[in-house]
């Protein structure tokens, strides 16, 4: 295990509410993964209005996160279809 902590925020439990359990659990499961392999991973940066956010790819959703190296805290802000998640605002 890598030791980062993963931290939702409050509209990422709502919108993890709202959707069908399995696709939930496949959320769920996939960001278990992230945390534990993200010494391995190389952060996808997003741009412009996003700037200091990074994305990571679950099949059609996508997860807009920052991450805090010194806490090893990874925070998930967003948490949507593709071609929604990028129109919310930080």
């Amino acid at each position: 295990m890598s030791g980062w902590k993963i931290r939702y925020t409050d509209n990422t439990f709502t919108f993890l509410e709202a959707i069908d359990r399995p696709i939930r659990h496949q959320i769920i499961n996939r960001l278990e993964w992230f945390v534990g392999h993200f010494d391995e991973l190389y952060p996808d940066a997003l741009h412009e209005e996003w700037k200091g956010f990074y994305k990571f790819r679950i099949g059609d959703w996508r997860v807009v996160y920052n991450y805090e190296t010194s806490k090893r805290l990874i925070t998930v802000h967003h948490i949507d279809r593709r071609d929604k998640v990028y129109k919310k605002r930080k």
